[in-house]
């Protein structure tokens, strides 16, 4: 387990989420402003959003001004989360985990008893013995 690698990785996966939804701010912000402009950006941006600096860059050949502008709100995003993201994350895992672990358990415990008489049948059945004791 390469822990550098896996962390460079996940903060490439951070930036991308976060250039997704800085173009959300912006897209809300030019639908107010500028609707010929959002529907550009919106149809400029359709499948192309997965990697967010490959979709910068692409944006910066197109309309510069709407690259710096989503950079902008990307960067101020993340300069807003950083210092409790941290924390939430490791938290929101611990979390899951438990919950998934709880299911888990239920899942491994339990006991059909949609069919209680079904149950009964399977146990009387199954020992023929105790019809014995009861003669």
């Amino acid at each position: 387990m390469n822990l550098k690698q896996i962390a460079k990785d996940t903060a490439k996966t951070l930036q991308s989420y976060l250039t997704y939804q800085a173009l959300r701010t912006v897209l809300a912000q030019l639908g107010e402003t500028n609707p010929p402009l959002e529907l550009w950006l919106h149809n400029f941006s359709a499948g192309k959003i997965q990697d967010g600096e490959s979709y910068i860059e692409q944006l910066l050949r197109e309309k510069p001004d709407l690259a710096l502008r989503i950079m902008t709100v990307r960067e101020h995003i993340a300069e807003e989360i950083i210092e409790f993201l941290p924390e939430m994350v490791h938290t929101g895992i611990q979390q899951a985990n438990m919950e998934q672990r709880r299911q888990h358990l239920e899942r491994i415990t339990r006991i059909d008893t949609s069919n209680p008489s079904l149950q009964s049948e399977q146990q009387a059945t199954s020992d023929p013995n105790l019809d014995n004791l009861s003669n």
